[in-house]
């Protein structure tokens, strides 16, 4: 107790003192000037914290998000929807519907992230879109996985294939009468095949944004908007073409049931690739890319002797070069680029094309009917599948068939002219290539 008084009583002499020894003014100026830097390194603190946050928030995606990014991120979202929730081609919606929501990601320009800033790792991938890579590497595998013995067994559906071209060189007209340049209608005209690697493969070549017309203006760059007309409407055939076929026949000539096709000898097989492959690039040489590589794929199926490799096209190759088209083509649709005049002008052409292929087919087989007498007569309906749709315009033809009669099986006679129209479409663009490019 008494340690304690004494503490405090020194203490208390000191503060007494402390007046007089002059400690007062100093200790109190260099409190204050202490408290003055404590302020000051407050303030400097609190305002570069500030101004790190703002420059945060400048780079993110709520900063630079404008309408149209939400727009086609929603647009990406109802593709996904569609090929989870109603198998609408899932293996091509959901890889395109997740790149359309990758490539509209707000972000600031020139840090190398958009697919169109040279030296992104997306601006990478893209090259195999830009330059034609992908489509010949798709067709090699649709080759390795398709039977043309209904085509082999019966020929003449081959021209139900042709006749649903109508809608290419129908759409092309459409976009010269809008005012698109010649190389531009050229690429949106295919879209009337419905078929969305040729689709891609002759925009990269006509309008790709970088050619040079006769008058000196540079073609506008439509990749990303015809790819995705093409493959939507090719999603959307169990939608789009039912109500045209029952428009389109009666239900006399949806009863109408075709004679079961011959069996076609593994020779007939082994030939029809080479054949095939030397006919029709004598007739459209800037197609070779593409009928090259379908016609080898099918004949390493059809070999018998290059079975892994015909494995590997049909399987894992398909399925990398599918994901990487997919993802690359979705996000080549940034809204800045995509919602434009000449996007909504060729959805509207897609799909008038779309419906007018399918009218081309099934009329033709009409036709053909007037001059077919007896159980060599074929049902219109196969018509339909004439598009380059493989195989989900077969698979619909089958489907409206067995509605009109349990018992019509059209799958196998369906498939003749679906593959047909896959050789037509591609023959068609390179038709359109050698004259445009």
């Amino acid at each position: 107790m008494k340690k304690l008084a004494l503490i405090f009583g020194v203490i208390s002499i000191l503060l007494c003192i402390k007046p007089v020894l002059g400690l007062t003014s100093s200790a109190t100026n260099t409190t204050t000037t202490e408290i003055s830097t404590n302020t000051t390194s407050d303030d400097n603190f609190i305002t570069e914290a500030f101004d790190g946050v703002k420059q945060f928030y400048a780079y993110t995606g709520f900063a630079n998000a404008q309408s149209g990014h939400i727009i086609m991120i929603i647009i990406g979202i109802v593709f996904i929807y569609l090929g989870i929730k109603f198998d609408y081609e899932p293996l091509l919606l959901i890889p395109i519907g997740t790149g359309v929501i990758i490539g509209n990601i707000p972000f600031v320009m020139g840090n190398q992230t958009g697919i169109y800033e040279t030296g992104s790792v997306l601006n990478y991938l893209y090259f195999g879109v830009v330059k034609g890579i992908y489509p010949p590497l798709i067709f090699l595998g649709i080759g390795a996985m398709t039977d043309f013995s209904s085509l082999i067994a019966n020929p003449k559906l081959m021209l139900l294939g042709a006749a649903a071209q109508i809608g290419v060189f129908g759409t092309f007209l459409g976009a010269l009468y809008l005012g698109f340049a010649l190389p531009e209608a050229g690429a949106i005209g295919i879209i009337g095949g419905a078929d969305g690697p040729t689709a891609i493969f002759l925009s990269s070549k006509l309008a790709n944004g970088i050619n040079i017309l006769p008058d000196g203006t540079t073609v506008k760059n439509l990749i990303g908007p015809i790819a995705i007309a093409a493959y939507s409407y090719m999603a959307l055939v169990p939608v789009i073409q039912p109500p045209i076929m029952k428009l389109l026949t009666t239900k006399k000539e949806r009863l109408i049931k075709m004679k079961p096709p011959r069996a076609v000898s593994q020779k007939e097989k082994m030939i029809f690739p080479v054949a095939a492959l030397l006919l029709t690039t004598f007739i459209s040489p800037s197609a070779l890319p593409l009928l090259g590589m379908l016609f080898f794929g099918n004949l390493l199926k059809e070999s018998g002797r290059t079975e892994r490799l015909a494995e590997t096209a049909r399987t894992k190759l398909i399925d990398i070069v599918t994901i990487l088209l997919g993802v690359t083509v979705g996000a080549s649709t940034q809204a800045d680029i995509f919602i434009t005049k000449d996007s909504m002008l060729i959805f509207g052409l897609g799909a008038i094309s779309f419906v007018i292929a399918t009218m081309g087919g099934l009329l033709f087989a009409k036709l053909m009917n007037v001059f077919l007498k007896g159980d060599e007569k074929i049902n219109p309906l196969i018509g339909a599948s004439g598009v380059s749709a493989v195989p989900d315009s077969a698979r619909v033809v089958h489907a409206e068939g067995l509605k009109a009669d349990p018992t019509n099986y059209l799958l196998m006679h369906a498939m003749a002219p679906n593959v047909a129209g896959v050789i037509g479409s591609a023959i068609a663009a390179g038709i359109l290539l050698s004259f445009l490019a």
